[in-house]
């Protein structure tokens, strides 16, 4: 199942279970649509990976199956994957 991990990993944005803001790699890394088209050119600092539009999990399955609550904020990572 995933995470729906609550932020994004460059600048900390939040993005709730039901945002259509999030996007993700296979490896459930987590970023906002302007970091991951902007700065990281679609594709995953940490794995090189595709980054795509996160599923979003439907609100009455959320009791039971709760987004992740644990932030990853990494700007360094997307820093280097900005350099040329």
């Amino acid at each position: 199942m995933l995470e729906l991990r609550p932020g994004c990993e460059c600048c900390d944005k939040d993005l709730p279970p039901d945002s259509t803001d999030a996007r993700i790699c296979s490896f459930e890394c987590t970023f906002c649509a302007s970091c991951a088209e902007t700065v990281l050119g679609g594709s995953c600092p940490n794995c090189g990976g595709e980054l795509l539009a996160r599923p979003r999990r439907p609100a009455n399955k959320l009791a039971n199956n709760p987004p992740s609550t644990q932030r990853i904020h990494n700007p360094a990572g997307c820093k280097k994957a900005a350099q040329p």
